[in-house]
C-alpha cells in the first residue's frame, strides 16, 4: 500500500522524552510539527507473532491517515518470519511524497511479543515511542531505553477480558491513535466500519477494543504531557 502523490498536512504531535526525563516514558513532550523547516515524516514498525494481526493494525493506521490527506506507505513483512516468528510491517506517514518505505530507525515501535521487543525496541530512534504489549512482554524483556518514551498496554489481557483474544491488535490501535495523534480516532472508526460493514457484532467488538485501548492509554503509564488534537 502506498500513496505518494499530492500533499496532506500532519497536524498532530508525536512524543519525545523531554528534559524532565523520568523512567519508562515519563516526562514526554510533543515533537514540533516541523524540524528545522523540513516537512514532517513519521514512521512506525508494528511487530508480533504471525496471527496477532499486526499487519492489519498497520494497514488500518495507513488507510486512516491516507483518508485524512496524508502521504502513506505500508510495507508488510512476508516469508519465514511469518511462521511463528516475528511478523511485522512498517508504516510511514508524511506531509510530502515518501522517498522510501524502508525505515531502519522508526519513530514508533509497537511490540506485541518478546521477540519483537528484543528485535525492534533497540531500533527506535532517540526521542521516539515504544508501545509494549505488557501482557506478553515482561519488564525484563523491554530494552533499557531512557532516551525513548515507553508505554505499557496490557493489550492481550484486555482482549481476553473482552472475550476475544484476537482483538489485542485493536486495543493497541486505540492506544496508538491516542498517544501518537498520527491518525484521528474518527478516521479509525471509519476504517473499522468499512472493514467490518455488515458484521454488526464484529464491528461492535472491535470498536469496544479500540475504545478500551484509548481509555487505558490515558492512565497506564502514558507520557505525562501529550497535546490533545
Amino acid at each position: 500500500l502506498s500513496r505518494t502523490e499530492g500533499r496532506g498536512p500532519l497536524a498532530r504531535p508525536l512524543l519525545r522524552t523531554g528534559s524532565a526525563g523520568g523512567p519508562k516514558g515519563e516526562g514526554a513532550v510533543p515533537l514540533p510539527l516541523t524540524m528545522e523547516g523540513f516537512p514532517l515524516e513519521r514512521s512506525a514498525i508494528l511487530a508480533g507473532f504471525g496471527g496477532q494481526g499486526v499487519l492489519l493494525l498497520g494497514k488500518l493506521i495507513a488507510m486512516a491517515a491516507m483518508n485524512e490527506g496524508a502521504e502513506v506507505s505500508w510495507l508488510p513483512s512476508y516469508g519465514p518470519e511469518m511462521r511463528g516468528g516475528t511478523a511485522n510491517c512498517t508504516v510511514v506517514i508524511a506531509d510530502r511524497p515518501i522517498g522510501s518505505p524502508v525505515v531502519p530507525t522508526p519513530d514508533i515501535a509497537v511490540v506485541m511479543n518478546i521477540p519483537s521487543s528484543e528485535k525492534f525496541g533497540p531500533l527506535v530512534r532517540p526521542g521516539g515511542l515504544l508501545l509494549v504489549n505488557s501482557t506478553l512482554v515482561p519488564d525484563s524483556k523491554i530494552p533499557e531505553r531512557p532516551d525513548v518514551a515507553i508505554v505499557r498496554i496490557p493489550a492481550s489481557g484486555i482482549a481476553v477480558d473482552l472475550g476475544a483474544p484476537i482483538v489485542a491488535n485493536m486495543v493497541m490501535l486505540g492506544a496508538f491513535a491516542f498517544l501518537t495523534r498520527t491518525v484521528a480516532l474518527a478516521g479509525v472508526a471509519r476504517e473499522l466500519a468499512h472493514l467490518f460493514g455488515g458484521k454488526a457484532q464484529v464491528l461492535r467488538l472491535n470498536r469496544m477494543a479500540v475504545a478500551t485501548g484509548v481509555r487505558v492509554a490515558r492512565t497506564a503509564g502514558r507520557p505525562a504531557e501529550v497535546v490533545r488534537a
